[in-house]
């Protein structure tokens, strides 16, 4: 069986909550060794979670499960001194160091960068902020409160009503791939240098780079695009969201002569094209709010099933706008394992979970195993890897730097 692309990285995953597990979950996925370090007392946050605002996620916990994936635990309690040895004897054997902990946290139980670069001068060292590591700020960071700062938010949605938050951990996710490619990045250079470096990957970064298309356009000039635009007004009305009788439908077809013909003809409505508000490209955008009207009329004559084989049919980029029950059951995510399915112990049956991103055709990610229990693997880490002796292992629990 071919190696894992990751094969032979050895990642100290020091993290909790969301960013920083998923981005440790990316390289676990394609092969890397990920050894998840816990407090003894309750581990990860995410092992409580049971409910997200209030609403049950399910009979089994997800959330920690699946971004804590093909990873092993080990329990160690980095306030005693005895555990602070215990991480550095680690450090020498591994490549990477992520943590999602402040750095003045890290500093207090001395695993700051100089530290464990002194300890490994070829460790990539990798955080994850909530803000950068330059600036001054440091205040608590959460995805939704971090995406309000961005511009995105105050950009979604109608005008008049409330800014529109892009969902839950949509930015954590985002986050965890910046920090997994930068990750990948440093170990490239470290391997051609021998010199390993520090790096952070920030909620800030990741969803200014999110809100990219729209930011981009607004530092180049397009002062508009800063605020809410109705979809009533759009200048391009080809290009824009309309109801059906079941689903809202999202049509995305240039503002030309020729489109707008076949648009026309799809619609059933040839005498749009003679209409002479929408004769040429700079009519249409002058009458928008009229083009809209009548395409919007006449799109919610039929269901959104009769206009997929209808606009399919004369080759315009469309598509319904699906909810998660549709996506679950979607044949095309499955057979790209976008979608995969797991055996969970926790419930002792097969689970659908959300699957990997990036497909490789000879060095393939895959899912062996959920979130280990917390601790799972300490005493087969401390023999095997860290090669303490039994006596050495009673002796640290019984300072208290294991449980």
């Amino acid at each position: 069986m071919s190696k894992k692309a990751l094969e032979g990285i050895r990642v100290i995953d020091l993290t909790v909550w969301f960013q920083g597990p998923v981005s440790a979950q990316y390289l676990a996925d394609f092969g890397a060794e990920v050894i998840k370090v816990e407090n003894p007392k309750g581990g990860d946050q995410g092992r409580g979670v049971r409910s997200i605002k209030a609403l049950p996620v399910g009979d089994w916990n997800q959330y920690f499960l699946v971004i804590n994936r093909n990873k092993k635990s080990i329990a160690i309690d980095l306030k005693k001194p005895e555990g602070q040895a215990i991480l550095h004897r680690m450090v020498a054997k591994s490549d990477v160091f992520l943590s999602n902990l402040s750095p003045q946290m890290l500093e207090k139980v001395n695993l700051s960068y100089e530290k464990l670069s002194e300890i490994n001068p070829k460790l990539v060292y990798a955080t994850n902020t909530g803000y950068g590591r330059f600036g001054g700020v440091s205040k608590p960071s959460f995805d939704m409160t971090v995406q309000a700062l961005t511009g995105a938010m105050a950009r979604l949605g109608e005008p008049g009503q409330p800014p529109i938050y892009l969902g839950m951990g949509s930015g954590d996710a985002y986050g965890g791939i910046m920090s997994a490619l930068g990750i990948m990045l440093a170990i490239y250079q470290r391997n051609r240098t021998g010199k390993g470096q520090c790096l952070d990957a920030s909620l800030y970064g990741a969803q200014l780079y999110l809100a990219a298309p729209y930011l981009q356009a607004f530092l180049a000039g397009k002062r508009e695009n800063a605020m809410q635009h109705s979809r009533k007004e759009v200048a391009n009305p080809l290009w824009n969201l309309y109801p059906t009788t079941e689903k809202w439908f999202y049509i995305c077809e240039p503002n030309t002569d020729e489109r707008f013909d076949v648009l026309c003809k799809a619609l059933g409505e040839k005498s749009l094209v003679s209409d002479a508000r929408f004769a040429t490209v700079e009519k249409r955008a002058e009458n928008n709010v009229a083009l809209i009207q009548a395409i919007e009329e006449l799109m919610a004559k039929k269901s959104h099933t009769d206009w997929v084989k209808v606009f399919e049919a004369q080759g315009i980029v469309s598509s319904p706008v699906n909810n998660l029950a549709d996506v679950a059951k979607d044949e095309q995510a499955w057979q790209n394992d976008y979608f995969m399915k797991s055996y969970c112990e926790e419930v002792k049956r097969e689970v659908e979970i959300r699957g990997l991103p990036v497909g490789l055709s000879k060095t393939p990610g895959e899912v062996n195993n959920l979130g280990p229990e917390l601790g799972q693997e300490t005493e087969l880490l401390m023999m095997d890897l860290l090669e303490y002796s039994w006596d050495e292992i009673e002796a640290f629990k019984a300072k208290g730097a294991i449980p």
